[in-house]
């Protein structure tokens, strides 16, 4: 483990998608989740409920999930709406731009639509990473307890980079919800929310940084607006 600066962490994290085969040591796994389980939740609830896949599980999954994309097989049915289906602005142009950038550096052509399914289809082996983990909640928590689970996976996320260690969320694995119970057998009463890459980034594998809205377009900080108020 090494010693990485908060903001460092912050602005080196990103999703990647190219891992080596290099073996994740369990004990930094360890490491990780033992401190995250101080992320913060609402009256102190936890309801992260959280699955670590390596070795022949992993594979495993990934055999029956490849198997089912070569068969065509339909989707699981979503049990929750990833997106709104009518996105308004400003969040459906940041969604178009990011489609553009992603599959722009992968030299696919927006029209090219078989294309973007095969680069889609890499998310069923996690990039090549050697570690998986899922995350579950419990059918019966409500939004503010979905809340609890983003603050809990972008500690995660921040802590595997003092590991040297790269991830990638996946909203995606939510559609093959049913191939990954088949593996991990999830108790009834759990929702998986997703699926997370973890690994040491494949450096050799191009990338392009999706950039982030203006700092004016997201924060108002009322104090100033309060004080020129006065001033005028």
């Amino acid at each position: 483990m090494t010693i990485v600066d908060v903001y460092e962490a912050v602005t080196s994290r990103r999703a990647v998608r190219g891992f080596t085969d290099r073996p994740v040591p369990k004990e930094a796994l360890e490491r990780v989740l033992s401190a995250a389980a101080w992320s913060p939740s609402g009256s102190n609830l936890q309801p992260w409920r959280v699955y670590v896949l390596t070795g022949a599980p992993l594979a495993e999954l990934k055999k029956r999930a490849l198997e089912r994309v070569a068969a065509g097989d339909p989707w699981d049915e979503r049990e929750y709406e990833m997106y709104p289906p009518d996105l308004k602005s400003p969040y459906r142009e940041r969604r178009s731009a990011f489609g553009r950038e992603r599959y722009g550096a992968l030299g696919i052509a927006r029209e090219d639509w078989e294309a973007r399914q095969r680069a889609a289809a890499a998310n069923w082996d996690f990039f090549g990473a050697p570690a998986a983990l899922f995350c579950y909640i419990d059918r019966d928590m409500g939004l503010p307890q979905w809340a609890d689970l983003g603050m809990y996976l972008q500690t995660v996320m921040l802590l595997l980079r003092a590991e040297g260690l790269h991830s990638c969320p996946q909203m995606a694995w939510s559609v093959y919800r049913k191939t990954v119970a088949e593996v991990i057998h999830p108790p009834d009463g759990l929702v998986l929310f997703c699926g997370m890459s973890i690994g040491f980034e494949d450096v050799t594998v191009g990338h392009v940084r999706t950039g982030r809205a203006p700092l004016e377009e997201t924060v108002t900080f009322v104090e100033d607006l309060v004080r020129h108020a006065h001033a005028a």
